[in-house]
């Protein structure tokens, strides 16, 4: 994976037109979190077909703001120009190689993995999201992920659902879990 950092949102703009699948890490320095992730980034192999872009938003700050990111550090996939996915926080060594070999946690149909469809409602300061992101993650479960706080016709989806307008909420094959709770989750997704 070839590792160059940019200064502006024109640079990483102008990288779309020579490069399919980018992945950009948005981080700040000095955060325990964004060294922590910009460090085990450092460890997943070069790939030359590959880019990963890097900016650290105390110096370069019109890319998060572009973007809705409200929190760093956070992995960006672009595929041809647009988002793919966006992974916040500092993950395992293993979760970055998932992703970056392109076997990350985008929802399939059920058909085509055999799991129960599942959709996690998130905001981007919600902490208790990232810990059921986490655990999802820990346990192989795919997710889709909706962040609330920029799709205001989702939130509304997700209160009409469940009646409640806090987050997390997960949907599992219909059903809305309010909050963390993993013992419903558990059941649900079967995880033992």
């Amino acid at each position: 994976m070839k590792k160059e950092k940019i200064t502006s949102l024109q640079d990483l703009q102008n990288r779309f037109s020579t490069n399919k699948r980018i992945f950009l890490l948005l981080y700040k320095t000095g955060s325990e979190q964004s060294d922590c992730a910009c460090q085990r980034l450092d460890t997943i192999p070069a790939d030359e077909n590959l880019l990963l872009l890097s900016a650290d938003v105390s110096v370069v700050k019109d890319i998060h703001t572009a973007y809705g990111i409200s929190t760093v550090p956070t992995l960006i996939e672009f595929n041809e120009g647009r988002v793919k996915n966006i992974f916040k926080g500092c993950q395992t060594p293993s979760f970055y190689e998932m992703v970056i070999a392109g076997t990350g946690f985008s929802a399939p149909s059920r058909e085509e993995s055999g799991q129960k469809r599942v959709t996690v409602y998130t905001t981007p300061t919600c902490t208790w999201c990232n810990t059921l992101k986490t655990y999802l993650k820990q346990h192989n479960i795919r997710f889709n992920e909706i962040d609330v706080a920029s799709n205001p016709s989702k939130a509304e989806e997700m209160v009409r659902r469940s009646g409640q307008q806090g987050v997390p909420q997960t949907d599992i094959e219909g059903q809305m879990i309010i909050g963390f709770d993993k013992t419903r989750i558990n059941q649900l997704l079967e995880i033992n």
